[in-house]
């Protein structure tokens, strides 16, 4: 092949790349500007996220919630007919960006004309623990006053404390639940704090970049930054998961701008 061939080939190559380049650089310029501004997510921005989040939940779209939002903490108001709908609005703003402290103070209140005493919501809380079988048989004692469940007792898991919780969110009646099951393992080994730090990173939903772990006795205790309440939250329950614990103290601070910094 003669130098000029050669030549006006790689010259070709050149001025393909450089025209990909260019291209891929206007698309980035595009996303820039949405980038800073996701980082600099004003009260109103968010209040009006928080909002049609919320509304989009089909459980949720009728339910009147007031929303306010201040550095990221937000605030909800109001009053539903149900403990499920009072659940799916904190969970629906958990999961909105720029979220970084939820202060709840939803009522949950019945129509007059239906009520059930506590005897029947006890009763039909019992059925449900006994029918679910993640909750050992005979392990959890349940209190209710005015329709507010309190569980307590002891398990082995914690996602086994999380199930007894989970099995009555949604029934008739139940205005609030108080989940105060003690976890205490049947596994006598000595908790390591690679293995919490392995299984952490195992995870590719979370950046365990500054997550630190602590270990002490029974209790593994997380601290530092991640960048949503769902890396917290999955960073706590994966924690749970150590034969072994007893208790999981999650100190790590949400900060979604901490991700492009």
């Amino acid at each position: 092949m003669s130098k000029s061939v050669n030549h006006a080939i790689q010259s070709k190559h050149c001025t393909s790349l450089k025209s990909e380049f260019e291209s891929n650089f206007v698309q980035l310029r595009k996303f820039i500007p949405n980038l800073e501004k996701n980082t600099m997510k004003t009260n109103q921005e968010l209040q009006t996220d928080v909002q049609n989040a919320i509304k989009w939940e089909p459980l949720l779209n009728a339910a009147e919630i007031g929303v306010t939002a201040k550095d990221g903490v937000v605030s909800l108001t109001g009053v539903v007919d149900s403990y499920a709908k009072k659940l799916e609005a904190e969970n629906a703003t958990k999961k909105v960006i720029g979220v970084k402290a939820l202060v709840e103070k939803i009522e949950v209140k019945f129509p007059s004309s239906w009520s059930k005493t506590d005897v029947e919501i006890a009763n039909e809380v019992l059925v449900a623990l006994k029918a679910n079988w993640s909750v050992p048989n005979d392990k959890v004692t349940v209190k209710v006053e005015d329709g507010w469940v309190t569980l307590d007792g002891e398990l082995y898991w914690n996602y086994q404390k999380n199930a007894a919780k989970n099995a009555i969110n949604y029934l008739g009646g139940v205005k609030g639940v108080s989940n105060n099951i003690k976890i205490k393992s049947e596994s006598h080994d000595a908790i390591e704090q690679k293995d919490v730090e392995d299984a952490i990173a195992r995870s590719w939903s979370i950046d365990d970049f500054d997550i630190n772990v602590a270990v002490s006795g029974t209790t593994v205790t997380l601290t530092g930054t991640v960048n949503s309440w769902y890396q917290k939250d999955e960073a706590g329950r994966i924690a749970w998961n150590t034969p072994g614990i007893w208790h999981v103290k999650n100190e790590l601070a949400v900060d979604y701008e901490y991700a492009f910094s």
